[in-house]
């Protein structure tokens, strides 16, 4: 009988397609609500501090994974696997929520509804996301964790450009059930997909309540209490060293995320562009552009180091916010501005490959998953942050300002972590970054 081939801890390239594969179908909903549906709100003159609070209530469930974590931790026996009954139950339960969605016929005027569906299933999905993180960090080596991150980050931003573009066409030409119930589909086949994997070669395909996983199975340590895991996660998180890293770089995500949602808006409500144009150039040109540095990126930081790109690629990103400030404040010609966002694509792929090393080499052993989770809640807490904030300082503050305030703060920032890299050895790192 041929061995069964889908076993991830012992094949390199399916770990990568997995993981690729399962950040698609997270990002799908992720680009949907974010891209398409926002978009769609701004064209329907949906003032831009609504449209800030719904993407915050979107987003909130995604900063939770700080709790989330130390559950996956501790319960992690299962005759099924380590991580695989969180994935699957995680993918299941976000695909009964985005069955609400189907509820809703006009977004705009449905807001309060459309914000709660989403609400929901923003809940499982970020269970699967703390899950999957935990399962890539538990089955990859530490030479392959650019990649990894690199196909990860990947994934995610082809499922954005798909549920940005695709469902932003599918929201004006076949009505928002069709578009909602096209990802109930996708959401649906995925976890089918995820079934017919195993982590490790002994693990079961399924088992039922009370079913004890066989000692020879067990060859990880499961913390005994969930205190326990909490105290080595809080020990974790509060080292000198990983509060340093960490506050620099959760400043880039809180920066880069106040442009694109100013950005966003202001074309769409005050340049007059058309919400499926701008969601179909982030979702097309934008994504596959990204994409490809993306995975490039991972490749030059296994090969360099995570630390030699980070302060750099900070520094490039906040280069590029100051030009892009002085030009939007004396011009709004199409062409530069579509070439402009186009590359402004690049900055979270680029600036996260180099970044999630890092994090993942901050983890301390037997809390590597929680901690690596509460560092992905944390930047999406600056992600949700920096919607909101621009949703409100907008009608205030002209957009090249704050455009021109983000750029300022990731060269400053930069300047910041060259410093750390410099004082901070490798050796202070629990692993190789």
């Amino acid at each position: 009988m041929a061995a069964y081939p889908f076993v991830l801890a012992e094949h390199r390239w399916l770990r990568y397609t997995t993981f690729f594969a399962l950040y698609v179908v997270q990002g799908v909903p992720s680009g949907f609500a974010l891209t398409a549906v926002a978009n769609y709100l701004a064209a329907e003159g949906v003032p831009s501090w609504e449209i800030g609070r719904f993407i915050a209530i979107v987003g909130l469930p995604w900063t939770l994974q700080f709790v989330w974590g130390p559950l996956i931790d501790r319960f992690q026996d299962s005759p099924m696997g380590r991580r695989r009954p969180w994935v699957l139950c995680a993918q299941g339960c976000a695909f009964l929520a985005s069955l609400m969605l189907l509820r809703i016929d006009d977004p705009s005027t449905q807001l309060n509804l459309l914000a709660c569906a989403f609400l929901g299933h923003s809940v499982f999905a970020s269970i699967q996301d703390a899950s999957v993180d935990a399962m890539a960090i538990t089955l990859t080596s530490v030479d392959e964790r650019g990649r990894v991150n690199a196909f990860m980050r990947g994934g995610m931003l082809t499922g954005s450009a798909l549920g940005a573009a695709g469902f932003a066409y599918l929201l004006r030409a076949y009505g928002f059930r069709t578009a909602a119930l096209l990802q109930a589909v996708l959401l649906f086949s995925m976890m089918l997909a995820t079934f017919f994997l195993k982590e490790q070669r002994a693990d079961r395909w399924i088992t039922w309540p009370g079913t004890a996983r066989a000692s020879s199975l067990c060859s990880y340590d499961v913390p005994h209490t969930l205190r326990t895991l909490f105290l080595r996660l809080f020990r974790g998180l509060t080292r000198a060293v990983s509060l340093r890293f960490f506050a620099v770089i959760a400043v880039v995500y809180l920066a880069q995320s106040v442009f694109q949602r100013t950005m966003a808006v202001y074309l769409i409500q005050e340049l007059g562009w058309q919400d499926t144009e701008l969601s179909l150039l982030s979702g097309t040109v934008g994504t596959a552009v990204a994409v490809g540095v993306a995975l490039a990126g991972g490749i030059l930081a296994d090969r360099l180091g995570a630390r030699r790109m980070l302060a750099g690629v900070g520094l490039g990103n906040g280069l590029f916010l100051l030009t892009f400030a002085l030009l939007l404040a004396v011009s709004h010609t199409t062409a530069w501005l579509a070439g402009g966002m186009t590359l402004s694509y690049l900055m979270d792929p680029v600036f996260s490959v180099a970044a999630f090393p890092i994090l993942m080499a901050l983890c301390v052993p037997g809390v590597e998953g929680s901690q690596f989770t509460t560092y992905m809640a944390l930047i999406n807490l600056a992600d949700v942050a920096g919607a909101y904030l621009s949703g409100w300082l907008l009608p205030l503050v002209p957009a090249p300002f704050l455009v021109l305030a983000a750029g300022g703060t990731l060269v400053s920032n930069a300047i910041l972590i060259g410093y750390l890299m410099r004082r901070v050895p490798s050796e202070a790192f629990p692993a190789r970054a």
